[in-house]
């Protein structure tokens, strides 16, 4: 009971010294555990992060166990473990880095500025690309449209041909047109407005992917893991549409869904979580809707 007593005595005294900067000290390094657990959680990441945390599991375990081989071994690993760990997560802390930076500069842009007209001027935009693509989808034309957001595509950009035109679906259809000249590659709207066409996106690496999608759906991926932008895809083999965002691939939007989310992520910010025709596509899934008969070896372009 003495015991009891002197550790409660000891927890009273650690807590009685806690500071003002104390509590917010915990507060961030709180956030910042949350927040990586929340990034990783769904990602690639996470099984890198659970084979470190097992090594380091070992290492413990070797040491007090004095299996002093064992031991040598992953201390010498360990040495080289920051290197090792910005080598392995490479691709995971430059997405988190971005992801970090976006929300500080959106919110520094958006002081003093009017909404309403850039509200008007995204609504529009967001009808316009709609009708285009669901148009493009009755005749299975093929189709990638990238939307900026706070994440600059420069880069991408500069991959194609600048177009700077307001985006009307007649000349986004135009565009996608398979004999024309700009229709292979991917459209990048910046400022709600069509900035360039015919970019090539870089393909995601994720081995989780099904077979079933083509190139096309790939790089939409890719450049969703790449950036926080939202990417448009419609398939040349069975007409679906798709949305690519955070490196998830959503499927089988009509006019009025596909409208819905494309307000929630680009004017309200608050894309419809429940949505039962969407999902998330990995080897493990089925997908529906004629998803299977996409072949990336029928069509090159897809």
């Amino acid at each position: 009971m003495e015991l009891f007593w002197q550790a409660l005595e000891g927890a009273w005294n650690i807590i009685s010294n806690i500071s003002f900067i104390d509590i917010i000290d915990i507060a961030i390094v709180s956030f910042l555990f949350y927040y990586i657990y929340k990034f990783i959680r769904e990602r690639r990441a996470g099984k890198l992060a659970a084979g470190v945390l097992f090594m380091l599991a070992i290492l413990f375990f070797s040491d007090l166990l004095e299996m002093h081989a064992l031991r040598f071994i992953l201390q010498n690993i360990f040495q080289v473990g920051v290197i090792a760990f910005i080598i392995l997560f490479q691709p995971e802390l430059r997405t988190a880095l971005e992801q970090v930076g976006a929300e500080p500069l959106k919110s520094l842009r958006s002081i003093g500025e009017s909404k309403s007209s850039d509200v008007t001027h995204t609504a529009t935009m967001i009808a316009e690309i709609t009708e285009a693509v669901c148009d493009m989808s009755m005749d299975k034309t093929g189709a990638l449209i990238v939307i900026e957001r706070s994440t600059k595509l420069g880069d991408i950009i500069a991959s194609g041909t600048v177009v700077n035109a307001n985006p009307t679906a007649f000349l986004i259809r135009n565009i996608f047109f398979n004999k024309a000249p700009l229709h292979d590659g991917a459209m990048v709207i910046r400022d709600d407005r069509i900035w360039a066409a015919g970019c090539f996106l870089p393909l995601s690496t994720n081995g989780d992917i099904i077979k079933d999608l083509g190139t096309r759906h790939r790089a939409a991926i890719g450049m969703s893991e790449n950036s926080d932008a939202v990417v448009i895809v419609v398939s040349e083999e069975t007409g679906t549409i798709s949305i690519a965002i955070d490196g998830q691939l959503r499927r089988n939007f009509s006019y009025n869904t596909l409208k819905a989310e494309l307000t929630g992520l680009l004017i309200t910010e608050e894309a419809p979580k429940k949505s039962s025709p969407f999902s998330r596509f990995t080897r493990h899934d089925m997908p529906g809707n004629g998803g299977s008969q996409e072949r990336q070896n029928n069509n090159k372009s897809e």
